[in-house]
């Protein structure tokens, strides 16, 4: 089959000049342009992976201590029938785990220290079902909550600020005091260190008590569990599934899942991507823009073959589709390249980084300061694909003005001195 020659030409085009010394300009800016999209292109894959990877790594670290989603009574009462409530929530084909739980405020104290807590009341044999932090404590600080005995799994942040450590006494105050003869006091129960966890969530770590759920029962006065707890086979079906559960739960629940719990901290990091993502296409805008100057230069360079082909019977569409391949080509081979490049970075990027920091003996991630001390990467298609197609784009739009003046060049004037 044969090529049209708009296609042979405008390829011959883009290779000229590297072995002629009159042409070797041309080249040079021509493969810069073509170096400036590659590096736009990579640029924008790298930095976009790290972002889904930080975004995952945290994503992860979170749902290891919240569950999927939490249905709750309102006010925090008790579920009025939590059998009824776990066997409607077991029935959803997403389902894999529930157990129940109770949500509660308190402080925490210790001598005169006293911090503001998240308290949670828990099934220790059936939280492995709803969190991974709790597969991990499963065998060390789980089994030790022991209902009755009022033993107590903190953050470790709010151990270590609280100085006490496993066996040591702290006093855990209710938020809802009791009436006595001398006016309401509050309720206070000691309890008994049995354990920490670390979750790598500052937030969690800081704050977070878990205690056996019989015993949070007793401590705050409630009849039962005051939510169920749920774990999905897809984590991304959450408010999907949770709109199921609203239209087939009894009673008048309360539903929220995780995407809804932390909505504030993931529509900052969707800003912060579209913010990147504008900020680094402008790199491989003012790249594919370049080519404007290489075709005008080009042009300028070939008007005596372009008055020659307009006088073998060219059209001026056909001279047009010429430095329009010439263009194109450019930015495909650049856009390429930069996939290329930058695919290839995002995907070994756990070997590039700790490579460079051995060569150049520094730490990009200190683990004294960053709760991830690792370079995360997670190269995700719907980023790489709008990538592509808009570089291409740019690449394609730069080249129509300069070729729609290479179709308008006069043959009498273009070959008057030649």
């Amino acid at each position: 089959m044969q090529l049209p020659y708009e296609l042979i030409l405008g390829w011959r085009y883009t290779r000229a000049g590297r072995a002629t010394r009159r042409n070797g300009f041309i080249s040079f800016i021509s493969g810069v342009s073509m170096l400036g999209i590659a590096l736009g292109v990579a640029a924008l894959i790298i930095v976009l992976s790290v972002m889904n990877g930080f975004q995952k790594e945290v994503r992860d670290r979170m749902l290891g201590v919240v569950s999927h989603i939490e249905i709750f009574a309102p006010n925090g009462a008790a579920l009025p029938d939590v059998a009824l409530t776990l066997s409607q929530v077991r029935a959803h084909p997403q389902v894999v785990g529930a157990a129940p739980f109770i949500a509660t405020q308190a402080l925490l104290a210790r001598g005169e220290d006293m911090k503001g807590t998240m308290v949670r009341g828990i099934d220790p044999a059936r939280e492995p079902e709803v969190t991974d932090l709790a597969i991990e404590l499963k065998n060390t600080g789980l089994s030790r909550l022991i209902p009755g005995e009022f033993g107590v799994v903190l953050g470790g942040e709010l151990a270590r600020s609280m100085g006490v450590r496993q066996g040591d006494k702290v006093t855990l105050v209710a938020p809802s005091g009791q009436v006595t003869p001398a006016g309401v006091v509050p309720r206070l129960k000691q309890m008994t260190v049995v354990g920490t966890f670390d979750s790598g969530h500052f937030e969690y770590d800081s704050a977070l008590v878990l205690l056996h759920i019989e015993d949070a029962a007793r401590i705050f006065r409630l009849e039962g569990p005051s939510g169920v707890r749920v774990k999905l086979r897809d984590l991304h079906q959450a408010r999907e599934v949770a709109a199921d559960l609203a239209k087939t739960l009894t009673g008048e629940l309360l539903i929220r899942d995780w995407t809804r719990q932390n909505r504030t901290w993931f529509a900052a990091v969707q800003m912060e991507k579209r913010m990147m993502f504008i900020i680094l296409t402008l790199i491989v805008a003012v790249a594919a823009f370049n080519l404007v100057s290489t075709l005008v230069m080009t042009v300028t360079d070939k008007r005596a073959d372009i008055a020659i082909l307009r006088t073998l019977g060219a059209s001026p569409r056909s001279i047009m589709g010429i430095f329009v391949v010439q263009g194109a080509m450019v930015g495909v081979i650049g856009t390429f390249a930069g996939l290329a490049l930058g695919l290839g970075v995002a995907f070994n990027i756990d070997v590039i980084v700790p490579a460079l920091e051995r060569l150049f003996q520094a730490s990009f991630l200190p683990k004294d300061i960053y709760l991830i001390s690792r370079m995360p990467s997670d190269p995700q298609q719907a980023d790489i694909v709008p990538i592509a197609v808009i570089s291409l784009v740019l690449a394609f739009l730069a080249t129509l003005y300069p070729s729609w003046r290479a179709s308008r060049v006069n043959p009498a004037e273009a070959l008057r001195y030649e």
